[in-house]
């Protein structure tokens, strides 16, 4: 325990309504809160709307809403580690065909080894996000990974790949609110944040296009190719494959007699398949990197629920594990399945782990 005699908590301050909701809360719950707030990302002039996570604008906003808490607050440069460690995996899967999801890496390799990290130099006991999400400890005081209350806010997907120290030492004061119950927190403790609006999911897009971003920084992502049916016809030329994604119907650069989907990409190729619905991946997917929260490996086969992109509804499947590998296979069609895209297996409310999309079908 710190020396105050209080339960202390590292808590991450983004600058919107969630985190500063989190923080009010904590601060009635007793604990001592110390705020910080990682700058990941440069403003952009282009940038409409709220500024993205990171930026020194929603640096400003941290501080802020720090100051009115009457809570201590600190900065921490994360831009390079957010880099190489986000931004340009993020770039390289786009290029070589898979449609990633950068926020679960974030969480994995930034935000929370730093949150550790801060937590570890202050001599603080917790950390503590506005993820709407749930830790739950067993008998012998292991952590599990639940789902939010609140199904439309849960955030539990982008959190799977959390060791067991870290989810150890979280705390989720949102685990079971919902957005209006978290402004009118905010609100009463007098944090009235001007990044009020929904997180945008990629944060350093700054409200942009990805084919925007991709096509300023990476050109080859530009390179043309073919667009061919299921059979190998082609059907026409596209100006990228980084800009398709499995089950897209809309800016296909085509017009045919009925409607046609991205089925896959062949990048050996630079091919863009296009099929009919029913041509979508939607029965099998075998995922790698496999991470269990429980520590211990999983081996054989279990019913389960999967949900294969986040903020979708989990859909029972039958799981067969071998190493760090899962296939998944699902009595009912789920809606493009897609490689670069994670799987993550829950059991009720409980998460229990998942992997990332290698192929599907």
């Amino acid at each position: 325990m710190s020396g105050s005699g209080k339960r202390s908590v590292v808590m991450a301050m983004s600058g919107g309504v969630d985190s500063a909701a989190a923080a009010a809360c904590l601060l009635r719950e007793g604990y001592r809160v110390i705020g910080v707030t990682f700058r990941l990302w440069e403003d952009r002039p282009a940038c409409e709307g709220d500024a993205p996570h990171g930026s020194l604008a929603a640096v400003e906003s941290a501080a802020g809403a720090a100051r009115r808490l009457g809570i201590e607050h600190q900065v921490i440069d994360l831009r390079e580690r957010f880099h190489s460690l986000v931004v340009e995996p993020f770039a390289r899967d786009y290029l070589r065909g898979r449609t990633p999801n950068p926020c679960v890496e974030c969480n994995r390799w930034v935000k929370f080894p730093a949150l550790m990290e801060a937590a570890d130099g202050l001599g603080t006991d917790f950390i503590a996000t506005g993820h709407y999400a749930r830790v739950c400890r067993g008998e012998n005081g292991s952590p599990s990974l639940m789902r939010a209350t609140d199904r439309a806010k849960d955030q539990s997907y982008a959190l799977y790949r959390l060791g067991r120290e870290t989810l150890s030492r979280c705390v989720f004061p949102n685990q079971g609110i919902d957005k209006g119950e978290a402004r009118r927190r905010a609100g009463a403790a007098g944090v009235l944040s001007r990044r009020g609006g929904e997180s945008q999911e990629i944060c350093f897009l700054c409200g942009g296009d990805y084919r925007d971003f991709l096509s300023r920084r990476y050109p080859e992502a530009m390179d043309p190719g073919p667009l061919l049916d299921t059979s190998g016809r082609k059907l026409g030329e596209h100006k990228g494959i980084a800009f398709f994604t499995v089950g897209q119907r809309r800016g296909l650069g085509i017009s045919a007699p009925r409607p046609l989907y991205v089925v896959a990409l062949d990048v050996a190729r630079r091919a863009v398949i296009l099929g009919e619905r029913h041509e979508v991946p939607g029965i099998r997917l075998r995922a790698e990197e496999a991470h269990w929260i429980s520590g211990d490996p999983v081996a054989g086969e279990m019913e389960a629920e999967a949900m294969a992109r986040y903020n979708t509804r989990p859909v029972p499947c039958r799981a067969r594990v071998t190493g760090d590998t899962l296939e998944l296979s699902f009595a009912q069609r789920v809606w493009a399945l897609t490689p670069g895209q994670h799987a993550v297996l829950y059991r009720g409310d409980e998460v229990l782990g998942g992997g990332v999309i290698a192929e599907a079908r």
